[in-house]
């Protein structure tokens, strides 16, 4: 087997257990044992949003810049495990926001890093970008299913705090796999790599792309911050909620293989994916609203799997695609901070209003809730349908350039990536 799609795979599939041991299932803990009410559990899921606002692009910066990028991620997912360590014995509000805000912000910067990484050095080599995107979604479903075995191999319900404690022996896990990274020395080029990355919005499509990621993936978080409830409250075992719940991981695992590269480069294009994506997140949303069939919503949660991969790391596909290699770090920060960042704060504040304003005597309204998240995520599909088309390479005189896409097939060229200009063709 390759050393480098090892290494690189062990480095995604490790960055991903780390989100996946906590994200999904934390919010029953804090709805259920420590008795948080909506808005509280709105602020809790907001300090990844709050701490990739800023961290992600500052990373990026030292990145492109000075540092590399390995080292980055091994101080930060050190000192990230000592912090979920701290956030698993915390039961009350206020701490507990501060000490997982520290940790987001350290988290939140390791995200575009992974990816940056993996580009570069997916660089004039045979390995293609899904093959190691693959292990995101497998991490995160083997993390659920670990977790569910976990706590169903125990006398008593527990009090959730083993998903903090798991992803902090992941993240120590981490830090020793991102020692053996290969060396992602700063490129050093004058200017500021972090403005640079902003002034690609100066593109109308790019511009409209961006906001359609916000809108979209704030809506993601209206998943994150009820799934796990709303199944209990359909009558799934709280232990089974993580098992669920990784039905999506599944799904994004063979998607990832089969399909990705398939739709972003042959069958529809990238503009396309990224629609089907954000249909996914839609269809989820409709079955929430319309069904009350427990099976229905164990199998729709395939959707949110497809979705992620079609939309979230396509649209970090589609940006490494149009970004200079010299500020590829700070792009993927760029896209971190308005998908991850913004788009998942506002996200965050909504869900957790409108899970109190439909809230009667403790028990949500689910389908007034659902209907909220559809109604925007149906905006946010047709402005990518209207207003964004795909990356366009420069045309040499001889007409001799790959199409855009090259990443996901493997393999880029510096000199064939174009720079950060769309053309609709929608």
């Amino acid at each position: 087997m390759d050393v480098l799609y090892t290494k690189l795979s062990a480095m995604m599939f490790m960055e991903y257990a780390v989100w996946g041991a906590w994200m999904p299932v934390l919010a029953a803990r804090l709805l259920g044992p420590l008795k948080m009410n909506g808005k509280q559990t709105g602020w809790i899921y907001a300090t990844l949003p709050l701490g990739t606002m800023i961290s992600p692009l500052v990373a990026g910066q030292l990145a492109d810049k000075y540092v590399d990028t390995g080292w980055i991620l091994v101080v930060a997912h050190l000192l990230g495990a000592a912090l979920m360590f701290a956030a698993s014995r915390i039961k009350d509000f206020s701490p507990l926001f501060v000490v997982m805000l520290l940790y987001s912000m350290l988290y939140g910067a390791t995200i575009p890093l992974v990816n940056s990484l993996m580009f570069t050095h997916l660089e004039g080599t045979q390995i293609e970008a899904p093959t190691i995107f693959i292990w995101a979604p497998i991490a995160w479903a083997l993390v659920g299913y670990m977790l569910t075995g976990w706590r169903m191999s125990r006398k008593t319900e527990g009090d959730g705090s083993d998903c903090l404690v798991f992803a902090a022996i992941l993240s120590l896990i981490m830090a020793a796999v991102c020692l053996f990274q290969p060396a992602t020395p700063p490129q050093g080029v004058g200017g500021t790599p972090m403005l640079d990355a902003f002034s690609m919005l100066g593109e109308m499509n790019f511009l409209i792309f961006i906001l359609a990621s916000l809108v979209i993936s704030g809506m993601m978080q209206f998943y994150f911050l009820g799934t796990a409830q709303f199944m209990q409250d359909r009558g799934i075992a709280s232990k089974a909620v993580p098992a669920a719940m990784a039905v999506a991981q599944a799904a994004q695992a063979v998607g990832t293989l089969f399909l990705l590269g398939w739709f972003y480069n042959d069958l529809v294009g990238p503009k396309w994916t990224l629609v089907v994506g954000a249909g996914c997140w839609l269809l989820m949303y409709v079955a929430y609203v319309a069904s009350n069939s427990r099976v229905l919503l164990v199998a729709i949660q395939s959707l949110h799997g497809l979705a992620y991969m079609f939309f979230i790391i396509a649209g970090q596909i589609f940006v490494n695609d149009v970004a200079d290699p010299a500020i590829r770090a700070s792009a993927q920060g760029l896209i971190i901070l308005v998908t991850t960042g913004i788009g998942m704060f506002l996200g965050t504040q909504l869900a957790g209003f409108v899970m109190d304003r439909y809230s009667v005597d403790g028990k949500f309204q689910w389908r007034q809730i659902y209907t909220v998240p559809l109604l925007c995520m149906a905006a946010g599909t047709l402005a990518l349908v209207v207003g964004v088309g795909d990356p366009q390479p420069t045309k040499t005189p001889d007409d001799a350039i790959e199409p855009a896409g090259k990443a996901v097939r493997g393999g880029i060229d510096p000199m064939e990536l174009p720079p950060a200009y769309l053309t609709n063709r929608s």
